[in-house]
């Protein structure tokens, strides 16, 4: 019971840090993130009903620029807000909110070293986990095509790079040959087909970030995780209404978010899917995700940007099956797994979405040109 009483205390002596309303009448843990601890903080106000919070200790054991990373969100969410006010829309709903401490900063340390952030609540709202529809997904699609539309503007060479190549595909694959390499825990002789298969794809690594060094492809301002539970959807009507976990906003390109979507949400199996017959890419669902996309973008994007997309896609596949093998390679040592040969299960599920992909090129590449027409 003691243990409880301190824990309250210390983040009742948290939460105390920020600029809140009201009278603090509730703090219990929130969702189902793995990263960071979340707590929903409510407050009585004084002229009757309530006002909510998210609060966060943040994990600065991934996130190892705590302090650049909320420059990062800070930065870009009051833009965003001045973004939305110019077009009529609701700052407080369509965006994240930082919360700023006493001493006007967005974040607070306390005295153990933790790092700590509270943002408003987006009442009325609804996370969906996995895609149910092509219109989930072509909602979706509209919702992350809005945030790089908003943002086009945005100079992302003035971000903070928090996680240093986090999606250069060349800088991924350098790691993969070290581990195979290295072989630690001697499994490279177990997994030569899929070893194999990696490497043979070696020249289309540098295809999008050559295409940036030569001026092709513009630095833009990337969200790096767009999965659908990463958008709040209005509890009613069921329209996206805010992008959120914004922790690895940074410069990147556009086929970034785009790939990562369609690796995530096109596939017909899970991630860990054992029986690889169940693995393909959904073109309704990739047809769905990508004239949602361009909508939202709405002419933001370059011709050449478009005409890579089913690149983007492919190379984010290709790269989270890298970094799979390479993990499996190293002991599982980055990825929680929860069975033997986990790791090495995502590898086999991303290798077989790659091919699936190669197989139906044309057919995606079609698909984008269609939508590009609309």
């Amino acid at each position: 019971m003691g243990g409880k009483n301190r824990e309250g205390l210390e983040i009742d002596q948290v939460i105390a840090q920020f600029k809140t309303k009201g009278r603090l009448a509730e703090k219990i843990p929130y969702g189902n993130g793995h990263i960071n601890d979340t707590f929903l903080v409510t407050y009585e106000m004084p002229e009757g009903g309530t006002r909510r919070y998210i609060l966060q200790k943040m994990n600065h054991s991934i996130f190892k620029e705590p302090v650049q990373l909320m420059e990062n969100v800070v930065n870009v969410t009051e833009y965003l807000r001045k973004v939305i006010i110019s077009q009529g829309g609701d700052p407080d709903r369509e965006t994240l909110n930082v919360v700023k401490t006493g001493s006007d900063s967005s974040y607070y340390q306390d005295v153990q070293g933790n790092y700590w952030r509270m943002f408003l609540f987006v009442e009325h709202t609804v996370c969906l986990e996995k895609v149910e529809s092509e219109k989930d997904f072509y909602d979706s699609g509209v919702a992350f095509g809005n945030f790089q539309r908003m943002l086009a503007d945005y100079p992302a060479n003035t971000l903070n790079e928090t996680i240093p190549n986090f999606h250069n595909t060349p800088s991924r694959f350098r790691d993969f040959q070290r581990a195979v390499q290295e072989d630690k825990m001697k499994r490279a002789a177990m997994v030569k087909e899929e070893i194999a298969f990696a490497l043979a794809r070696e020249k289309d690594t540098c295809i999008l970030v050559d295409l940036l060094k030569e001026g092709k492809l513009p630095l833009r301002v990337t969200h790096n995780d767009t999965k659908l539970n990463n958008i709040l959807f209005d509890a009613d009507s069921k329209k996206a209404v805010c992008i959120i976990d914004l922790d690895t906003v940074m410069p990147g390109l556009s086929h970034y978010d785009f790939g990562d979507s369609i690796r995530f949400g096109a596939s017909t199996g899970a991630e860990d899917e054992k029986d690889l017959d169940k693995i393909k890419i959904d073109l309704g669902l990739f047809e769905a995700f990508t004239k949602g996309y361009l909508e939202g973008c709405k002419g933001s994007l370059t011709a050449k940007e478009i005409e890579m997309l089913p690149m983007g896609a492919k190379l984010m596949t290709y790269e989270c099956g890298i970094r799979f093998l390479a993990d499996y390679l190293e002991g599982d040592v980055y990825f929680k797994i929860h069975r033997e040969g986990h790791n090495l299960d995502r590898a086999r599920t991303q290798f077989k979405l790659v091919k699936d992909m190669e197989d139906k090129w044309d057919e995606m590449m079609a698909i984008v040109e269609k939508c590009r027409q609309l």
